[in-house]
Protein backbone atom coordinates (compact mmCIF):
# COMPACT_ATOMS: atom_id res chain seq x y z
CA UNK A 1 0.00 0.00 0.00
CA UNK A 2 1.04 3.66 -1.16
CA UNK A 3 1.08 6.27 1.82
CA UNK A 4 1.58 9.64 1.23
CA UNK A 5 2.18 12.03 4.28
CA UNK A 6 1.64 15.75 3.74
CA UNK A 7 3.13 17.81 6.33
CA UNK A 8 5.89 20.15 6.52
CA UNK A 9 6.60 19.85 10.49
CA UNK A 10 9.67 16.97 10.51
CA UNK A 11 8.74 16.33 14.02
CA UNK A 12 5.46 15.26 13.50
CA UNK A 13 5.81 13.59 10.05
CA UNK A 14 7.72 11.14 12.04
CA UNK A 15 5.68 9.64 14.44
CA UNK A 16 3.50 8.98 11.33
CA UNK A 17 6.10 7.42 9.64
CA UNK A 18 7.37 5.58 12.68
CA UNK A 19 3.65 4.52 13.42
CA UNK A 20 3.12 3.11 9.92
CA UNK A 21 6.38 1.48 9.56
CA UNK A 22 6.06 -0.21 13.13
CA UNK A 23 2.62 -1.68 11.46
CA UNK A 24 4.06 -3.27 8.62
CA UNK A 25 4.13 -0.22 5.99
CA UNK A 26 7.12 0.33 4.07
CA UNK A 27 6.33 2.83 0.60
CA UNK A 28 5.72 5.99 2.19
CA UNK A 29 6.44 9.28 1.13
CA UNK A 30 6.73 12.83 2.66
CA UNK A 31 5.39 15.65 0.69
CA UNK A 32 5.24 19.07 1.93
CA UNK A 33 2.25 21.42 0.98
CA UNK A 34 3.90 23.45 -1.06
CA UNK A 35 4.26 24.35 -4.78
CA UNK A 36 2.52 21.94 -6.92
CA UNK A 37 1.92 19.43 -4.59
CA UNK A 38 -1.43 18.51 -5.17
CA UNK A 39 -0.09 17.14 -8.84
CA UNK A 40 2.85 15.70 -7.20
CA UNK A 41 0.47 13.67 -5.12
CA UNK A 42 -0.90 12.89 -7.88
CA UNK A 43 1.69 11.62 -10.16
CA UNK A 44 2.77 9.63 -7.28
CA UNK A 45 -0.89 7.64 -7.31
CA UNK A 46 -1.37 6.81 -3.50
CA UNK A 47 -3.95 4.63 -1.87
CA UNK A 48 -3.89 6.60 1.18
CA UNK A 49 -3.19 10.11 2.18
CA UNK A 50 -2.42 10.95 5.72
CA UNK A 51 -2.75 14.73 6.08
CA UNK A 52 -1.19 16.31 9.28
CA UNK A 53 -1.78 19.53 9.64
CA UNK A 54 -1.46 20.49 13.01
CA UNK A 55 -3.24 24.12 13.48
CA UNK A 56 -3.67 25.41 10.22
CA UNK A 57 -4.52 28.44 9.04
CA UNK A 58 -8.01 29.04 6.92
CA UNK A 59 -6.16 28.94 3.68
CA UNK A 60 -3.80 25.72 4.05
CA UNK A 61 -6.98 24.10 4.88
CA UNK A 62 -8.94 24.98 2.12
CA UNK A 63 -5.95 24.03 -0.12
CA UNK A 64 -5.55 20.25 1.25
CA UNK A 65 -9.45 20.26 1.18
CA UNK A 66 -8.35 20.64 -2.91
CA UNK A 67 -6.65 17.33 -2.55
CA UNK A 68 -9.12 15.25 -1.13
CA UNK A 69 -11.44 16.86 -3.70
CA UNK A 70 -8.91 15.73 -6.62
CA UNK A 71 -7.95 12.39 -5.60
CA UNK A 72 -10.53 10.42 -4.41
CA UNK A 73 -8.44 7.91 -2.12
CA UNK A 74 -8.81 7.39 1.20
CA UNK A 75 -7.47 10.59 3.24
CA UNK A 76 -7.44 11.10 7.06
CA UNK A 77 -6.79 14.66 8.31
CA UNK A 78 -5.25 14.94 11.56
CA UNK A 79 -5.10 18.22 13.46
CA UNK A 80 -4.49 19.71 16.94
CA UNK A 81 -7.75 21.62 17.52
CA UNK A 82 -11.42 20.75 16.85
CA UNK A 83 -13.47 23.75 14.72
CA UNK A 84 -17.32 22.77 13.55
CA UNK A 85 -16.74 24.76 9.99
CA UNK A 86 -13.46 23.18 9.71
CA UNK A 87 -14.69 19.52 10.18
CA UNK A 88 -18.34 19.92 8.24
CA UNK A 89 -15.79 21.49 4.92
CA UNK A 90 -13.88 18.58 5.31
CA UNK A 91 -16.34 15.84 5.01
CA UNK A 92 -17.98 17.68 2.66
CA UNK A 93 -14.81 17.05 0.78
CA UNK A 94 -14.56 13.59 1.30
CA UNK A 95 -11.77 13.35 3.94
CA UNK A 96 -12.74 9.54 5.62
CA UNK A 97 -11.10 10.25 8.99
CA UNK A 98 -10.66 13.90 10.96
CA UNK A 99 -8.54 13.26 14.00
CA UNK A 100 -8.45 15.94 16.42
CA UNK A 101 -5.45 16.05 18.98
CA UNK A 102 -4.72 12.50 18.25
CA UNK A 103 -1.16 12.01 16.47
CA UNK A 104 0.34 8.94 18.12
CA UNK A 105 2.40 6.85 16.44
CA UNK A 106 -0.03 3.90 17.73
CA UNK A 107 -2.92 5.59 16.79
CA UNK A 108 -1.88 5.38 12.79
CA UNK A 109 -3.01 2.08 12.27
CA UNK A 110 -6.68 2.07 13.52
CA UNK A 111 -6.42 5.42 11.84
CA UNK A 112 -5.24 4.44 8.83
CA UNK A 113 -7.60 1.37 8.95
CA UNK A 114 -10.98 3.42 9.63
CA UNK A 115 -10.05 5.88 6.58
CA UNK A 116 -10.05 3.07 4.21
CA UNK A 117 -12.96 0.96 5.24
CA UNK A 118 -15.11 4.33 5.94
CA UNK A 119 -13.98 5.31 2.17
CA UNK A 120 -14.60 2.19 0.82
CA UNK A 121 -18.55 1.98 2.33
CA UNK A 122 -18.77 5.34 0.92
CA UNK A 123 -17.74 4.54 -2.48
CA UNK A 124 -20.36 1.56 -2.50
CA UNK A 125 -22.45 4.04 -1.71
CA UNK A 126 -22.32 6.03 -4.41
CA UNK A 127 -22.06 3.49 -7.07
CA UNK A 128 -25.02 1.80 -5.91
CA UNK A 129 -27.11 5.38 -5.68
CA UNK A 130 -25.43 6.54 -9.19
CA UNK A 131 -27.02 2.52 -10.50
CA UNK A 132 -30.23 3.74 -9.02
CA UNK A 133 -29.90 6.58 -10.86
CA UNK A 134 -29.18 5.08 -14.08
CA UNK A 135 -31.98 2.67 -13.52
CA UNK A 136 -34.76 5.00 -12.84
CA UNK A 137 -33.64 7.18 -15.69
CA UNK A 138 -33.82 4.24 -18.34
CA UNK A 139 -37.45 2.99 -16.68
CA UNK A 140 -38.37 6.60 -17.79
CA UNK A 141 -36.98 6.91 -20.81
CA UNK A 142 -38.35 3.25 -21.98
CA UNK A 143 -41.87 4.25 -20.15
CA UNK A 144 -41.82 7.38 -22.62
CA UNK A 145 -41.21 5.15 -25.67
CA UNK A 146 -43.78 3.13 -24.69
CA UNK A 147 -46.46 5.95 -24.45
CA UNK A 148 -45.35 7.25 -28.00
CA UNK A 149 -46.06 3.10 -29.36
CA UNK A 150 -49.25 3.28 -27.33
CA UNK A 151 -50.81 6.74 -28.93
CA UNK A 152 -49.01 6.09 -32.42
CA UNK A 153 -49.78 2.54 -33.29
CA UNK A 154 -52.42 1.93 -30.49
CA UNK A 155 -50.84 -0.63 -28.39
CA UNK A 156 -51.63 -1.71 -25.22
CA UNK A 157 -48.39 -1.51 -22.60
CA UNK A 158 -47.55 -4.84 -22.77
CA UNK A 159 -47.17 -4.94 -26.20
CA UNK A 160 -45.58 -1.79 -26.85
CA UNK A 161 -42.86 -3.10 -23.99
CA UNK A 162 -42.75 -6.55 -25.57
CA UNK A 163 -42.27 -4.95 -29.29
CA UNK A 164 -39.31 -2.60 -27.39
CA UNK A 165 -37.95 -6.12 -26.21
CA UNK A 166 -37.83 -8.04 -29.62
CA UNK A 167 -36.76 -4.77 -31.43
CA UNK A 168 -33.33 -4.67 -29.26
CA UNK A 169 -32.73 -8.28 -29.19
CA UNK A 170 -33.27 -8.43 -33.42
CA UNK A 171 -30.39 -5.76 -33.35
CA UNK A 172 -28.02 -6.70 -30.39
CA UNK A 173 -29.07 -3.33 -28.36
CA UNK A 174 -30.29 -2.70 -24.99
CA UNK A 175 -34.16 -2.36 -24.26
CA UNK A 176 -32.98 1.44 -22.86
CA UNK A 177 -31.17 2.28 -26.51
CA UNK A 178 -34.16 1.11 -28.86
CA UNK A 179 -36.54 3.67 -26.54
CA UNK A 180 -33.93 6.02 -27.12
CA UNK A 181 -34.10 6.14 -30.84
CA UNK A 182 -37.59 5.62 -30.94
CA UNK A 183 -38.12 8.83 -28.81
CA UNK A 184 -35.17 10.77 -31.00
CA UNK A 185 -37.19 9.54 -34.04
CA UNK A 186 -40.43 10.79 -32.88
CA UNK A 187 -39.28 14.39 -32.06
CA UNK A 188 -37.74 14.45 -35.36
CA UNK A 189 -41.16 13.24 -37.26
CA UNK A 190 -43.14 15.89 -34.53
CA UNK A 191 -44.76 13.14 -33.36
CA UNK A 192 -46.47 14.00 -29.25
CA UNK A 193 -46.03 11.09 -26.40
Amino acid sequence: MRIVIVDDSGLRASVLEEGLREAGYDDIHLVPPRGAFVAQIERMAPDVVLMDLGSPSRDMLEEMLLVSRALAKPIAMFVDRSDEAMIGAAIDAGVSAYVVDGLRKDRVKPILDLAVRRFNAFARMAAELNEARTALADRKTIDKAKAILMTNRGMSEPDAYALLRSTAMNQGLRIVEVAEALITASSLLGDQA
